[in-house]
């Protein structure tokens, strides 16, 4: 394993230990702090980019709310003028007498009908609006994530990640697809219910206000209880699909270890505790269902009470009572109901804090406002001057120390050492992954610090020793580095990598769909596939990584004769532990423990004697370096 493997390896592997965990704990205090719903205002800049849907969601909520409010006074007139007899309100007039009711009945029914249509379009244009938000708010964050260097990655682990962009987003397009409609909805009608119930009589009004307080109490009381178990049950489902991520990930290796036992347990823990707290939540949230509902239900029917004597003594009619009754059900369920809403934008707020919080994320490797543009064309001229570099999870175990040398354009330089040493870690630096503690690394003679990090990648076509592909097509996969590329490209590219011959085979061929990191493919058979991928890139900086660990012998000495010619006229640095592949290179550098100790052509090395020919001796024991001197 290389220096960068092995340092990338330790990265991850202490993150997800004491260093992910103070990363947690961390996350998860500063999200205790989202106890309003003010974070949720960062969504209104996604929320006015369509003034087009506001304008008429709240054209059709203003009209649905007021349409709401109109019903209760019909039920009033066809209370009182159509259910009272003989004793009718003068307020009626003839209005029962032959068959004049009827018109009221039908124009009850129309406003129904219109409400029916305009809650309809109301329900359209938030729905969308809100599908609209997740959507633009997902590809941002996701854009994001890609900006960011791999240190993040090493403190912050993906299954994290991957909640915050799935679970979290869905919180908030329910608030910004339903609840806030809702809300909205449920104040305008609430508030113009109250109002109108003060005008139908202000004693029962004042009854049914007196409820508010008793309401409000185990709303002040638990709400924050259910905030709070909210996010521990989001943090506990977090890790139960990190750790199934990381099982099915590896889904051979746990196989091969009989883990399924163990494995299966685990997950089985981590989804018991996320059950656990999810239980909590629902049992305060009943408690709180509870006391809420009582106190409703007996306010009512105390009202209810009052009205009946004050209809016996004719203060009020009965159509008044039902209009009443009507508006106060009204803002009573809306209340009941901006509590349930309530709930839920708190939970999408800490949502929103832990998005936003992404987005906050900034890279370690920022670009410069004044990046030099590379020099057109790139002749591919690399340069280390005293490089010194450690990784940030690593501080003190240098990964490279005070590394110097220089490729010329064209040239093949190959890169050897034991595992550890530092050579993968060179190849990191050079495409910018990291940035060094000190030195300089340039390419064609500029510091790439200075120089825009993408602009450097595009110059460079990289084989890694793992090559990992991706979901899609074969055609798609060695197309990745370069997406305009024409099938007769492709194909070439295949042919120079000796994959032609297996990819015809396959059922569809160069449309033959891979699925998840082309399991069904063999190792060489993905190496294969990634050298073409670097073949049809054209870069003038070519990066080998271990580029035919993967291949059998028949296979390598193909492909090794394709890269030869792939290497000519560009710079070409090659990482490689076998003989074969570094004998041929220009000029040789050998690392130990982050140091070049020895520079030069391989049969030069042999004949010093050096950790060149005892690092030859230990691959392909005495016989095969004699025979190279």
């Amino acid at each position: 394993m290389s220096q960068q493997d092995a340092s990338a390896s330790d990265a991850v592997d202490e993150a997800r230990g004491s260093g992910f965990a103070a990363e947690l704990e961390r996350d998860q205090a500063h999200r205790e702090k989202a106890k309003t719903v003010q974070p949720l205002r960062r969504l209104l800049p996604y929320i006015t980019r369509y003034p087009g849907l506001l304008a008429a969601f709240s054209a059709f909520l203003v009209l649905a709310s007021g349409l709401t409010l109109v019903l209760p006074a019909a039920f009033r007139l066809v209370v009182d003028c159509g259910f009272a007899g003989d004793v009718r309100p003068a307020s009626c007039g003839t209005l029962g007498d032959g068959g004049g009711l009827g018109v009221y009945f039908m124009a009850g029914m129309a406003v129904a009908v219109l409400l029916g249509l305009a809650s309809a379009f109301r329900f359209y244009f938030i729905s969308r609006l809100g599908e609209r938000v997740v959507a633009d708010l997902r590809r941002d964050v996701f854009a994001h994530l890609l900006s960011l260097d791999p240190g993040f990655y090493a403190r912050t682990r993906t299954g994290e990640v991957l909640s915050r962009l799935t679970t979290d987003t869905t919180l908030i397009q329910t608030v910004v697809g339903s609840s806030i409609s809702v809300a909205l909805r449920t104040v305008a009608t609430t508030t113009g219910a109250l109002v109108l119930m003060v005008v139908v009589s202000w004693q029962l009004a004042l009854l049914v206000l007196a409820l508010g307080p008793l309401m409000l109490g185990p709303i002040l009381l638990f709400g924050r209880r259910i905030q709070r178990l909210s996010r521990v049950s989001q943090d506990n489902l977090a890790d139960a699909s990190a750790r199934a991520g990381e099982t099915l990930q590896a889904i051979e290796t746990v196989q091969a270890f009989t883990r399924e036992t163990e494995e299966s347990t685990r997950f089985a823990d981590a989804v018991e505790m996320t059950f656990g707290a999810s239980m909590r939540r629902i049992v305060v949230r009943s408690i709180m269902t509870a006391l809420i509902f009582s106190v409703i239900l007996t306010g009512l029917i105390a009202v209810l009470w009052f009205g009946a004597v004050q209809v016996q003594s004719g203060a009020i009619t009965p159509g008044a009572m039902t209009q009443f009754v009507m508006y106060a059900f009204v803002a009573v369920s809306g209340v009941a109901m901006l509590t349930e809403t309530y709930t839920e934008m708190m939970r999408a707020a800490g949502a929103t804090e832990r998005l936003m919080e992404l987005l906050a994320a900034r890279s370690t490797l920022p670009v410069r406002e004044s990046a030099l543009p590379l020099a057109q064309p790139v002749r591919g001229a690399i340069g280390f001057d005293a490089v010194s570099f450690s990784y940030p999870s690593r501080p003190q175990d240098p990964a490279l120390r005070d590394v110097s040398f220089s490729v010329e354009p064209g040239e093949t330089v190959a890169i050897v050492g034991p595992s550890g040493a530092g050579k993968s870690t060179v190849f990191q630096l050079l495409l910018r992954l990291y940035d060094p503690q000190s030195g300089e690394v340039r390419l064609d003679g500029v510091d790439i610090r200075d120089l825009d990090p993408r602009a450097v990648r595009q110059e460079m076509a990289i084989v890694q020793q793992n090559a990992p592909l991706f979901s899609g097509s074969v055609a798609d996969n060695i197309r990745f580095g370069r997406p305009g590329a024409s099938d007769a490209d492709v194909r070439a590219a295949a042919q120079a990598a000796n994959a032609d011959g297996f990819i015809a085979a396959l059922p569809q061929g160069y449309d033959t769909a891979l699925g998840e990191r082309a399991a069904t493919l063999s190792g060489g058979q993905r190496q294969r596939l990634a050298i073409a991928r670097a073949i049809l890139r054209d870069a003038p900086v070519l990066l080998l990584d271990e580029a035919t660990s993967a291949l059998d012998s028949e296979s390598e000495q193909l492909i090794q004769s394709a890269v030869e010619r792939l290497s000519q006229g560009r710079t070409t640095l090659v990482i490689a532990h076998r003989l074969a592949t570094v004998r041929s290179a220009d000029r040789i550098i050998v690392l130990e423990d982050g140091l070049v100790v020895d520079t030069g052509r391989h049969e030069v090395l042999l004949a010093r004697g050096g950790l060149y020919a005892r690092y030859v001796e230990l691959q392909f024991g005495q016989d095969g370096a004699t025979a190279d001197r």
